[in-house]
């Protein structure tokens, strides 16, 4: 399974939907508190071009937000992702 990492902030709505919907899968990832940490919030807009929070990565595959997360489960379409 490629490695999952969800760049959060604190007080996100957005942020702890995105981790609970990953953690009710049972899955592993790695959260990185980015939203009081200026190198960790720049490393975030790098890598996804994007200033909002959450951000999601599936290996190198940019997911995108919360929204997008959602979606994507909805459609049937993460799960497959993971065992890529």
């Amino acid at each position: 399974m490629p490695p999952i990492v969800i760049y959060t902030r604190p007080f996100c709505g957005f942020c702890s939907a995105a981790v609970a919907l990953l953690r009710e899968k049972g899955l592993a990832f790695t959260e990185i508190e980015a939203g009081f940490d200026p190198d960790k919030r720049r490393e975030m807009m790098q890598r996804s071009g994007r200033s909002t929070f959450p951000q999601i990565f599936v290996g190198d595959i940019h997911i995108g937000g919360c929204d997008e997360l959602m979606a994507l489960d909805a459609a049937g379409k993460f799960d497959p992702m993971l065992s890529a």
